[in-house]
């Protein structure tokens, strides 16, 4: 008996853990890293690693005394607008940077409906860019050229606004620059109706008399991303993400930049910078090696990107094409799995990711079928329910079995008092002969702990459950019940399943047990809707369960 319920509080705790370290997270954001000095600046790079023309600090002071030109405000050009369907986005002539993308079809807010959710922004306390260019600015010595534009040089444009008209499946913006030596670039935005994927070709026709060579390289510039701490707000991962068919899946985080500069040579990879239900991820061509790097800049500002490893060389009087794709848009799984391998992994289910992601299946189904995710989000629910039933039967037997016990084994704690052996060795003989296994009510439960937490996951990181209506109240199951009903709900749920439970002898346990409810309650006020659903949901068919199975199979047995 006592080891059962010594299981079944390590296993609340551990639940209790998690959401208490969300709970820190969320609340609590770390304090800020202390100023950078001279003696604990990392190494500088060699100008071999990187893009030249990448704001780079290169000496050990960098930090203290800002270069010329990482001012927080960006340098401005013209803007040139471009709008299809899903994207509002804006080009600026200087770098021919992509400053600004707000999601059409993503509202900020249920109270906002009009106004789009802004991913990239160019405002310094929200900076998230993308740049491309040409990392050399030098001439051989052999007379090779290799001046090119980078994300300093200021393009031409032809216009200032761009629109996909009905009948249209493609807009395609042309920025140009031409070199001294003759040599003309073009930088080329193609944007594609209902798609948030953008393809950048860097056109290079070299009308000159001699070869031109250089490094394509690509990246994104962001500030750091500080919690607000708000009440309501959820934590998730904000921060770098690389792929490579080695390594797979691997987050880099601001602090990660800050102490080191990433350098690795990966071949069909990806990079990118995520968020919350959103990322921005520069796709390069499978075929072609690219140097992955990250700086830090002034100004609390980092760089992820990748340099092309090969220098693209074009002979005098022939035009050639370096092509990326950018993904700037929502973690739709089924979108991002077919644009490069592992990019769905975005979608970040952390080390439950082999559970969690045929639980997204099945409720992604289920929606196809009744059209509304707090529905599926119960239909799920109770689906899960019967997949475990027979474990939870052996569970509630146990417990019930348990139950009728108690009074026996109160008498025996009174008849041997604190002889902690003799009182063990007697409970045993007693199980022994009521054919009662004293961990049978609690291991199923530890069983079912990994798919209760892998579907947490799976709610909190769905984009498609933002700003998703259920029922009456909830118009929104990605943020909380602005009453609290669910919570509230969710409380006395518990509080009834521990009256169904047997009562633990110890009286420290037994209040632990019923404070629980309350602890639960609490945290649970400030969570997504749909999550607090899911608990409401669990917890009444398991009442209805545990009451099946203790007055039914347990009579019948």
């Amino acid at each position: 008996m006592e080891s059962q319920r010594l299981i079944l509080f390590v296993a609340l705790a551990l639940v209790l853990f998690l959401l208490w370290d969300a709970w820190q997270k969320q609340f609590n954001p770390p304090p800020p890293p202390p100023a950078t000095t001279a003696q604990t600046t990392k190494p500088a790079a060699t100008t071999a690693d990187i893009p030249e023309s990448a704001d780079i600090p290169r000496q050990a002071d960098a930090k203290a005394a800002p270069i010329p030109g990482s001012s927080a405000a960006l340098q401005q050009g013209q803007k040139v607008i471009v709008e299809t369907d899903y994207l509002r986005a804006v080009i600026d002539t200087h770098g021919g940077d992509l400053r600004q993308v707000d999601l059409l079809t993503y509202p900020v807010s249920t109270e906002k409906p009009d106004e789009p959710y802004r991913l990239f922004d160019d405002t310094p306390a929200n900076l998230f860019i993308a740049q491309s260019g040409f990392a050399s600015k030098i001439q051989r010595d052999d007379g090779t050229l290799v001046v090119a534009p980078n994300h300093k040089t200021t393009y031409q444009a032809s216009r200032n606004r761009y629109t996909l008209q009905d009948g249209e499946n493609e807009v395609v913006v042309d920025l140009n620059w031409t070199s001294p030596q003759g040599v003309q670039f073009t930088k080329r935005y193609r944007f594609s109706r209902s798609s948030h994927l953008i393809v950048i070709d860097h056109i290079i026709k070299n009308a000159a008399d001699k070869p031109w060579r250089g490094n394509l390289y690509q990246q994104f510039q962001r500030s750091e991303v500080k919690s607000s701490g708000g009440i309501g707000s959820t934590y998730t991962y904000t921060g770098g993400v690389i792929w490579s068919p080695d390594d797979k899946y691997q987050k880099i985080k601001f602090g990660d930049m800050r102490d080191e500069d990433l350098k690795r040579n990966i071949k069909g990879g990806w990079a990118a910078m995520i968020q919350h239900y959103f990322l921005g991820a520069w796709i390069p061509p499978a075929d072609k090696a690219y140097t992955y790097y990250t700086r830090t800049l002034p100004n609390d500002r980092f760089l992820l990107g990748m340099k092309a490893s090969e220098e693209a060389q074009v002979a005098p009087g022939t035009t050639q094409v370096e092509s990326n794709q950018l993904y700037v848009g929502p973690k739709l799984q089924h979108v991002l799995a077919k644009i490069a391998p592992g990019l769905d992994l975005t979608v970040d289910y952390g080390v439950l990711t082999i559970i969690a992601k045929p639980i997204y299946w099945l409720l992604e189904k289920i929606h196809a079928i009744v059209g509304n995710w707090g529905w599926s989000i119960i239909l799920l629910t109770l689906l899960i329910k019967l997949a475990f039933y027979k474990l939870s039967e052996t569970s509630y037997k146990s417990m019930a079995k348990m139950r009728k016990l108690t009074p026996r084994l109160k008498a025996m704690k009174e008849r041997y008092g604190d002889d902690k052996q003799k009182m063990h060795q007697a409970q045993m003989e007693l199980f022994r002969k009521e054919k009662i296994n004293p961990l049978g009510g609690c291991l199923p439960i530890l069983v079912q702990i990994p798919v209760f937490i892998a579907l947490y996951w799976v709610l909190l990181e769905s984009v498609e459950l933002r700003q998703a209506p259920w029922i009456l109240w909830i118009n929104d199951l990605s943020v909380k019940d602005p009453y609290f009903v669910l919570p509230v709900i969710m409380g006395i749920s518990m509080l009834v399943q521990q009256k169904l439970n047997p009562t633990p002898m110890d009286p420290i346990q037994a209040k632990v047990m019923m404070a629980l409810p309350i602890v639960f309650t609490f945290f649970f006020l400030f969570f997504p809707a749909g999550l607090v659903l899911y608990w409401v949901v669990n917890n009444t068919l398991s009442i209805i369960q545990q009451w099946y199975i203790t007055r039914v199979v347990v009579k019948a047995d």
